[in-house]
């Protein structure tokens, strides 16, 4: 496995909460919905741009009505590339979260160590959702997900690059890809969303999300 496929930055461990949620963004937050998003990811200035005004410049992309946020349903489909496990699935509808859909989704985002599970805040799978939306929809493959503290001890003995504290202990990151689409576009897309951690890893392919502070690397 690839030294940054499991020894993440230790900027995982940015456990000051985002003050924005995007379940709970309102029609004026969201504004007015365009697509184009596609081609303003394909230059370098219009990337600038998107990191520059964040929510507003991602909700170009997203192609629902701005009142239709709340109630829509959303969904996700995942590959676990350590487990060859594979989950899609709608988690919310009728503007809530469906219970036994996240207990799925936090099975198969256990620690595949050890077999332990968390439950994982469901800011993240909206993140993941919005994303989905915007880059075009496809299977998540993840490649880090929950880990026990035993696992994050293991891992640190390692290499300190690993947070003490990551926020993958406590069920607020993932690490991933999606399936057939630019990482780097994904990377931009989290970055314009504005909603945690975002980190770039391009050698192993993957992109970090966490529900922590915003910051990236």
């Amino acid at each position: 496995m690839p030294a940054d496929t499991a020894l993440v930055h230790s900027a995982e461990a940015g456990d000051r909460r985002c003050p924005c949620n995007i379940a709970r963004f309102d029609e004026q937050d969201i504004g007015s919905i365009h697509m184009q998003f596609r081609s303003a990811c394909q230059d370098t200035a219009r990337r600038r741009l998107l990191r520059a005004f964040g929510w507003a410049a991602l909700s170009l992309a997203l192609p629902f009505s701005p009142a239709a946020w709340a109630s829509a349903p959303r969904s996700i489909s995942l590959y676990h590339t350590h487990t060859s496990e594979r989950l899609s699935l709608v988690y919310y509808e009728d503007g809530e979260y469906i219970a036994d859909a996240l207990a799925s989704l936090n099975g198969m985002l256990r620690d595949f160590r050890t077999g332990e599970t968390c439950q994982f805040d469901a800011a993240l799978f909206d993140q993941m959702h919005a994303l989905n939306l915007a880059c075009g929809e496809g299977t998540y493959e993840v490649v880090s997900a929950y880990r026990s503290e035993q696992t994050n001890r293991m891992l640190r003995e390692q290499s300190k690059r690993v947070a003490k504290d990551s926020l993958h202990v406590r069920g607020r990151a993932i690490d991933l890809r999606l399936s057939g689409r630019d990482t780097r576009r994904l990377r931009d897309a989290a970055l314009a969303l504005r909603q945690g951690g975002v980190g770039y890893y391009p050698r192993s392919n993957f992109v970090h999300l966490d529900t922590g502070a915003v910051r990236s690397w």
